[in-house]
């Protein structure tokens, strides 16, 4: 039986919203009713906020650490390149591979074949497996990069570990939207960035201690980027902590093992709960489909909303990654040295973490997308503020708030995204968007590498001013709301 058939074989008393009745209960708890799709994501909908919601969650994020590291540690080994004369900072020509925006550039070649490539195979191999396998991939890649001594071997295992970093990205978001409650799901993605986001001052501290060193003869940067492959290790022990994604394995068919998936979460919930579950509330069955169509995206009603997401995460990706990825070269550029860029770089990524862990307590009260514009102007105007500042004081302040307005617009449209499109094409349809925000950023390393040579620090952040204009219109205008609504809801 194909799971997007069967979600209009559900019983009368299931197919009707805030059915509270002992009967719905028994029947869905005893398993005398056949699971469905609909009968599923109701079943997960209604699950209390408890230890193991979160624990799942928090997991995860263990994952996503490991990526995050990875994929920030580009800004803070940047100087560290250039020192041992691998690249230089910019170049004469605007797509100069020996300068460090070629690094950057690498990095998020890999990102877009990763996301837009392979992020379908989430959809049809499974969240878990590709979690794990992704999660291996850009481990050994990095191990790899970071023995190589020649900017074109370094940019060609730099693209190959982003390919294996863009897939856990998609798969993470998508994950965590699938296995986490419809009412918090604002507040699953605030926790699991305030976990990816803590790599950032991890890599920036590890940075400041060791690439402007040679530990036992060998270049700082190396290890620096040696201490983000540990993910290899860690993946097993997390793959054994979670479970597959009910919702997915439903959309399948493959209703047993969905089953047995959502009642021992059931039942570890159940038990810290203290008492009965609530009763599922069901909601209108989706429309039967057959097979997942990647054409899907480009028809009603999921067109409007890939074009939107299409131009918002090419010009998102601009001011997250125009000032992240640019940290230390900014400071240097204003004329900080590098010791001490790397320690103002310290000092402001310690506050990645800040906005995730604000976002915990409001990012269900308010609506996703509002937390995106406002998240959008705080980088444009604080931006346009530290291109006129040369003081320590002001340069590492507006760099904070800089920092967390981006962490705010990471954790809003991570979230936003992976709620706009039904299961059966989630995985694949967040991979195209998203894919956006790669081919941007690689672009835009050798864009802002354009504007510093030519116009200085202002013309970098007038750069990311327009980007940002640009983002808040195309949420304010054309995204729909999704807060407090199952991922069926929004979908259909």
């Amino acid at each position: 039986m194909n799971g997007t058939t069967d979600v209009n074989t559900t019983s009368p008393d299931t197919t009707t919203r805030g059915s509270s009745s002992p009967s719905a209960i028994e029947t869905h708890t005893a398993h005398n009713v056949a699971p469905t799709t609909a009968s599923i994501g109701a079943r997960l909908d209604r699950l209390p906020a408890t230890r193991t919601v979160w624990l799942l969650v928090a997991v995860i994020a263990t994952g996503g650490w490991f990526e995050f590291y990875d994929l920030f540690f580009t800004a803070y080994v940047g100087p560290g390149l250039v020192k041992s004369g691998i690249y230089s900072t910019t170049t004469a020509s605007f797509f100069g591979f020996s300068g460090l925006g070629a690094f950057v550039a690498a990095s998020f070649a890999g990102l877009f074949i990763g996301t837009l490539v392979f992020s379908s195979l989430a959809d049809r191999m499974g969240r878990k497996t590709v979690f794990t396998f992704s999660l291996l991939w850009y481990s050994i890649a990095t191990i790899i990069m970071a023995c190589q001594s020649s900017a074109g071997s370094l940019n060609l295992w730099r693209l190959i570990a982003g390919i294996g970093i863009g897939v856990e990205l998609v798969t993470i978001d998508t994950y965590v939207s699938e296995l986490v409650p419809k009412r918090l799901r604002g507040r699953a993605f605030s926790l699991l960035h305030a976990v990816t986001f803590a790599a950032v001052p991890c890599a920036a501290f590890f940075a400041w201690c060791l690439v402007p060193n040679k530990p036992f003869g060998v270049d700082g940067w190396r290890w620096v980027v040696w201490i983000g492959a540990l993910g290899a290790i860690v993946v097993w022990f997390i793959r054994r902590s979670v479970p597959e994604s009910p919702r997915w394995l439903a959309q399948q068919g493959r209703f047993d093992e969905a089953e047995r998936a959502l009642s021992n979460l059931e039942a570890r919930v159940e038990k810290e709960y203290g008492r009965p579950l609530p009763a599922p509330e069901f909601t209108a069955a989706a429309p039967a489909q057959t097979e997942a169509r990647f054409s899907e995206v480009w028809a009603p009603p999921y067109r409007r909303r890939t074009i939107m997401m299409m131009v918002f995460n090419a010009f998102q990706s601009i001011g997250f990654y125009g000032f992240a990825s640019w940290v230390p070269t900014l400071l240097i550029a204003k004329g900080v040295t590098i010791t001490q860029s790397l320690l103002y770089s310290f000092v402001i990524a310690i506050s990645n973490p800040i906005g995730p862990i604000l976002a915990i307590r409001v990012a269900d009260k308010f609506e996703r997308k509002t937390m995106i514009m406002l998240s959008a102007l705080g980088i444009g105007v604080f931006g346009s503020l530290f291109a006129t500042q040369t003081s320590a004081a002001a340069l590492m302040t507006l760099g904070v708030l800089i920092t967390t307005c981006s962490a705010l617009l990471s954790v809003g449209y991570h979230a936003y995204q992976s709620e706009l499109f039904p299961t059966r094409i989630r995985a694949r349809a967040v991979g195209l968007v998203y894919s956006m925000s790669r081919i941007s950023a690689m672009f835009s390393g050798f864009m802002i590498a354009f504007s510093l040579r030519h116009f200085g620090v202002p013309g970098v952040f007038g750069l990311i001013g327009v980007a940002m204009v640009i983002v808040i219109g195309s949420i304010g205008l054309f995204g729909p709301r999704t807060n407090g609504l199952n991922l069926d809801e929004v979908s259909n």
